[in-house]
């Protein structure tokens, strides 16, 4: 309706004059709200319609649960979403589905394929559905706009298809391809554990006896080494003392060896045995004393150290004794010439320090060896902590390359895990929840918001139209304007004569007026209730 502003001296709303515009101006307001409806509603009808089919898909989760077997892709699906959308939206896939399906005219329309493809772009929508609590992407819909119901429905199933398929390739590729990632790196990290171990077996090899876990052994070893020098230096002091007994026996013999008899040599050195026999005898009942000891004691037992010494003397009086006989048999001597002047007993004294002779010998060397043996214990103990330094920076570098190729491998063997469930379509997958839809009625024009929108243009183009007429009538309409012109108050007012015949106009213009008016809303009501049963 118009609005007036008659304002009083208080700005009130003058109601009465915006009635009044109502009842004049009636028809110029009735006839362009009619008008502006009638335009749009039949825009409307001449637009060309759109169909609009949509799926769809459902983001369903693995089958298997992450905690036996973790995907190695990523789980970012709003991400691979529009990844794909970008791919499968490329001009190269929508001019496949262009042309198969005769887009937009086909061969015969004039449009480019560069025009064809925008075109399409504009006519394909993907709205993503997301959790309301969690914000997750659940699932996301495809549609498809066309003019022809069959071919919205037919381009929304291949679009669907597109997604499906391309998601599975894509999943299946990226797991794939963190396999292979995974076992290059597996490679690498073999090759460099097998330098790492090489180098640590040649280090060891290189220092072998002077590693720190041979420390306790080289300490063991040490300890019995310096046991037997000991042993050793103990036989030599012994066996010098029977040499000084020999020499001083030797001499006697050879000052009076009438009276010196080679018995009481024997007797010193064997505890009184004179011949091979009876030395046999006491070395054999020494030794199973000596390995009944060692069935109960250790080496360094003192009885069983005390023994051992005996049994080495009287081997070497045997040994002595032996070399003597031969000598006698032989007529000569391995280790010397004998005095022919001096007698039997003389004969065997001197064998007897020329074999004492040859064990202080033997007991020098063998010390000399053991001092050696010492030394060289000695120095590997003392190359020790520069060794076990060197040492443990090896194998620290060899345990972390075995670290991250363990890791690799446990990544690696998961990592196929994962990408056998792809290849059996066990993961994550899009699953169409519906088919795409036919529709049955046109996505635009909306009939219905048309006819709102004609009413909203209609009623704008009434006030326009009677606030034109308002504008360019220069006649008073209120008292209080005329009162206004007049120079001095008025003191009475002459009431309106109406006639018979003003009575009858007024009654047939406001029946006009109705009429136009239920005429308008009626067409109106009937034009919005058409266009919500065809929409």
């Amino acid at each position: 309706m118009p609005e007036v502003l008659d304002e009083e001296d208080s700005g009130q709303l003058d109601l009465r004059g915006v009635v009044g515009i109502f009842r004049r101006r009636h028809l110029q307001f009735l006839l362009p709200l009619f008008l502006g409806w009638l335009i749009v509603w039949g825009v409307s009808w001449i637009l060309p319609p759109t169909y609009k089919s949509t799926t769809t898909i459902l983001v369903e989760q693995p089958t298997m649960p992450q905690n036996y077997v973790a995907p190695n892709i990523s789980d970012d699906v709003q991400a691979r979403i529009e990844s794909m959308k970008t791919e499968l939206l490329s001009q190269t896939r929508l001019l496949t589905i262009v042309h198969r399906l005769q887009l937009y005219g086909g061969a015969k329309d004039p449009l480019t394929e560069d025009a064809r493809v925008n075109k399409m772009r504009k006519d394909i929508d993907v709205e993503l559905v997301r959790d309301t609590q969690k914000q997750d992407v659940t699932a996301f819909q495809i549609s498809y706009s066309a003019s022809d119901p069959h071919v919205a429905q037919l381009v929304t199933r291949e679009l669907t298809d597109l997604f499906i398929n391309e998601n599975n390739k894509v999943r299946q590729q990226e797991s794939e391809g963190t396999t292979s990632f995974l076992e290059q790196q597996l490679e690498e990290a073999r090759q460099s554990l097998a330098e790492q171990d090489a180098k640590v077996q040649q280090f060891e090899s290189q220092h072998t006896g002077a590693l720190p876990n041979q420390q306790g052994s080289n300490l063991q070893i040490l300890a019995g080494l310096q046991q037997r020098l000991q042993n050793e230096q103990d036989a030599l002091n012994t066996a010098k003392q029977q040499r000084v007994y020999f020499q001083a026996m030797l001499e006697e013999e050879r000052a009076n060896p009438v009276r010196v008899k080679v018995a009481d040599a024997n007797t010193a050195a064997t505890g009184g045995a004179t011949d091979l026999a009876t030395v046999d005898l006491q070395l054999d009942k020494m030794r199973a004393d000596l390995a009944d000891l060692n069935s109960r004691y250790t080496d360094n037992y003192p009885d069983v150290v005390s023994l051992k010494r005996q049994i080495a003397k009287t081997e070497a009086v045997r040994n002595a004794l032996a070399s003597a006989a031969k000598q006698k048999s032989a007529g000569s001597s391995a280790l010397g010439a004998v005095d022919p002047t001096l007698s039997e007993a003389g004969r065997q004294i001197e064998s007897q320090l020329q074999a004492n002779d040859l064990e202080i010998k033997n007991r020098e060397n063998a010390i000399s060896a053991l001092n050696a043996q010492i030394g060289g214990y000695e120095g590997r103990l003392n190359l020790e902590p520069a060794t076990e330094e060197q040492l443990t920076d090896l194998t620290r570098g060899y345990e972390q390359s075995k670290k991250n190729y363990d890791d690799l491998l446990q990544k690696k063997n998961e990592s196929e895990m994962a990408t056998s469930m792809e290849q059996m379509q066990q993961g994550e997958r899009f699953t169409m929840l519906d088919p795409p839809s036919l529709p049955a009625k046109p996505d635009f024009p909306n009939r219905l918001k048309f006819c709102a929108m004609g009413i909203g243009v209609g009623f704008a183009l009434g006030i326009a139209v009677v606030g034109g007429f308002e504008f360019m009538d220069d006649r008073l309409y209120s008292e209080r304007k005329i009162k206004a012109l007049l120079p001095m108050a008025v003191i009475s007012e002459v009431p309106e004569v109406v006639s018979a015949v003003d009575t009858e106009k007024s009654k047939r213009k406001a029946a006009i007026g109705w009429a136009t008016a239920g005429i308008v809303f009626v067409v109106i009501l009937a034009g919005s209730a058409f266009s919500y049963l065809r929409s």
